[in-house]
């Protein structure tokens, strides 16, 4: 059952650490917010229906989100091609950018409780953000 037990330890580490990193960037953004430009960001364009199934949200919920973000510039939406009740909702370049500043507000934050780690910590670290990465993606496409 270790392999399990270590599994479940990146889980639970890496939600104390989207919690340590709020805290210290003090932003009010809701991390739904971030989930759904980054969702939208490496999947491209999504129905919101789908955008919600792959956020784990309800869709009236992800409908409200949509909105707001939109009502901010994030995001765009657009009625389904294919099906005129659907609607298609993309990032805006503005929406990128927000990404892109928040990520790096993580990294400035995060980066002096990681400072002290030797090159081995930070090839270990490397890899188990691959593996994490490589079975995430498979597990999000395969859904």
């Amino acid at each position: 059952m270790q392999m399990g037990d270590d599994i479940l330890r990146l889980v639970t580490g890496a939600h104390a650490l989207t919690r340590v990193a709020s805290l210290e960037t003090r932003n009010e953004a809701p991390a739904a917010q971030w989930r759904t430009l980054s969702l939208l960001r490496d999947h491209g364009p999504q129905r919101v229906g789908d955008l919600a199934a792959l956020s784990r949200v309800t869709q009236p919920g992800m409908t409200r989100l949509v909105a707001q973000m939109a009502d901010a510039g994030l995001l765009e939406r657009h009625p389904d091609e294919h099906d005129s009740r659907a609607t298609v909702v993309t990032i805006t370049p503005a929406g990128r950018a927000a990404f892109a500043e928040w990520m790096q507000a993580l990294s400035d934050a995060l980066a002096p409780r990681f400072a002290d780690l030797d090159e081995d910590d930070w090839a270990a670290v490397r890899r188990a953000a691959d593996i994490v990465e490589q079975r995430t993606r498979v597990a999000e496409v395969s859904r």
